[in-house]
């Protein structure tokens, strides 16, 4: 009897059940809502933050791609380099220190893509392509205005495409165009900052020779005198303002 009674149960849960779940209303997972005014499509919520996420993977592509990172970062890995010391300051300190200041000098392209773009776009004034295309306009801006022309040109020949007016470069152009450049910049002040540093390995080399130190390697001389120059000039003073020089700040 209990049997029977389980199995009876079993079959009333099994019919009304999958009925009853339905009726529970949930977040639709893809919702497309044509616009009224120009016919463009506007995905639910959910799909938005799919993307988002999904776009949160190529931060770090971007932010070497559209700011100043990319020249920052390769500067101070020069200057280590020419200090001669291996490890010191850490990789990490240079990141950090190579990411706020890249904060600092892109904040006006960040303070005016969040009020042309974000700001819209949380208040619901404008659809999330729209605030994309907005967000993209001072990105564009700073990266033309840090882009030399030859390579630019260079770039548009290797694509074969035309452009009019450097206001229609597309990015997929402009992007490898603009890391160029901001190479080609940073490896010149690399230059400059190695010059010093290369004339007291060069005199300690030759004192050692004169003295028939020959095995006594220079590098162990040289390293305090290096550091010292660098710390009497202030150095890390000096290249923060010419980084930030470099960009008209």
């Amino acid at each position: 009897m209990r049997r029977l009674f389980t199995v009876i149960t079993g079959l009333i849960l099994t019919m009304y059940l999958p009925s009853a779940f339905a009726e529970v209303p949930g977040i639709p997972a893809l919702t497309v809502t044509p616009g009224e005014v120009d016919g463009t499509q506007e995905y639910t919520v959910t799909l938005q933050i799919l993307a988002l996420m999904t776009a949160l993977t190529f931060l770090p592509a971007m932010l070497m791609m559209m700011t100043s990172f990319t020249r920052i970062i390769v500067v101070f890995a020069i200057l280590r380099q020419a200090l001669g010391l291996q490890s010191t300051p850490s990789n990490q300190i240079l990141l950090g220190l190579a990411l706020f200041l890249s904060i600092f000098i892109m904040k006006p392209v960040f303070e005016e893509a969040n009020q042309a773009a974000l700001q819209p776009y949380m208040s619901e004034e404008i659809t999330s392509m729209e605030a994309v295309a907005r967000a993209s306009v001072p990105f564009r801006e700073f990266m033309l205005a840090q882009t030399r022309e030859d390579d630019l040109m260079l770039f548009m020949r290797i694509a074969d495409v035309q452009f009019e007016t450097p206001e229609d470069v597309s990015f997929w152009v402009l992007m490898p165009a603009f890391v160029t450049s901001e190479l080609k910049t940073a490896f010149q002040i690399g230059f400059i900052l190695f010059i010093p540093f290369l004339i007291i390995d060069m005199v300690v080399a030759s004192v050692l020779m004169a003295m028939g130190m020959m095995m006594l390697s220079p590098v162990i001389i040289s390293l305090p005198f290096k550091i010292m120059l660098f710390v009497l000039v202030d150095g890390w003073a000096l290249i923060m303002v010419t980084l930030a020089a470099s960009y008209g700040i």
